[in-house]
């Protein structure tokens, strides 16, 4: 699906980047464009950064990347997040998480104009999907895709037991939002919930993102559940070059074998992919939005 989302979004950067060479209105020919931030030289992290740059790559979206070495301080930071706020040739801005612990995340987060708030993280973007739901204008990208992912394969989700396993600010309550958005019963999960397996097992719709390893196990899921496994966790094992590889929170290969599940999602892929589309989608709108308020203010 992910393939199909990255398609549709490059012809969407093609024909503006068509109308933008016609015409010297609008945006004066400069197209979406993201700032990427990175500090230090945590490997994941380097990892995700290439991985994103590389998506912006293929689709037309203009990648920026930032790389700041690990002892980069507080204001200095903050300094580089100003600039890229009054840069209108920055349409979205990514500081790629966890930052080295010398850093105040939150302040660094904050500071972040929310119309260029591309992981929708801004106390403001927040609120608004608080208030709007899936009408909000920038919505966290996993989230996002955990719903896009529903959607396409046309899993009805109004009406539906939703269990969230997990409570981050990034993504378990931001999905817990959008599914009560759209007509769910949502029941929020977390480390300290009593009787997990029992309210898992009563659920139409799982999302698994507790970041444990096989947390749930493949027998928790009830007949015809659809489960959307967040997580991604390092799990020794001496057969890998890397001598570890990726799992999810969920007992995969025990959930498919009790065959029980409609449809479960891989670690990797899966849910990853989509958040990467969903990054690209979510640079889009901020553009867009930045050039009407820039079109209003010209008026």
């Amino acid at each position: 699906m992910s393939k199909h989302l990255r398609a549709g979004i490059k012809a969407e950067i093609d024909a503006l980047r068509a109308s933008l060479s016609a015409s010297e209105s609008g945006a004066g020919g400069v197209l979406p464009t993201l700032a990427v931030v990175l500090v230090g030289l945590r490997k994941d992290s380097q990892t995700y950064v290439n991985m994103k740059t590389k998506a912006c790559a293929e689709v037309g979206v203009v990648a920026a990347q930032y790389d700041l070495p690990a002892e980069t301080q507080q204001e200095e930071l903050l300094q580089l997040i100003r600039k890229l706020n009054a840069d209108r040739n920055t349409h979205g801005i990514l500081v790629q998480l966890p930052l080295p612990a010398h850093l105040d995340a939150e302040q660094i987060l904050s500071a972040i104009d929310p119309a260029k708030d591309v992981d929708g993280l801004t106390t403001p973007n927040a609120g608004d999907l608080l208030r709007n739901g899936h009408r909000a204008k920038l919505i966290p990208c996993t989230p996002l895709g955990c719903i896009a992912l529903l959607d396409h394969y046309k899993f009805e989700i109004a009406g539906k037991h939703a269990v969230v396993v997990g409570r981050s600010a990034l993504v378990g309550k931001p999905v817990a939002q959008l599914l009560l958005s759209r007509d769910a019963t949502v029941t929020m999960c977390h480390s300290k919930t009593a009787n997990l397996a029992e309210i898992v097992r009563s659920a139409d719709i799982v999302v698994a993102a507790i970041g444990r390893a096989h947390t749930l196990k493949g027998d928790w899921f009830k007949e015809g559940a659809v489960v959307l496994d967040v997580g991604t966790n390092a799990v020794d094992d001496a057969t890998k070059k890397a001598g570890y590889r990726l799992v999810g929170d969920v007992q995969f290969d025990a959930a498919r074998a009790a065959g029980k599940v409609k449809a479960i999602t891989p670690v990797p892929g899966g849910v990853g992919p989509m958040t990467v589309c969903m990054l690209l989608r979510n640079t889009i709108s901020a553009y867009h939005l930045q050039q009407e308020a820039q079109t209003k203010a010209q008026a």
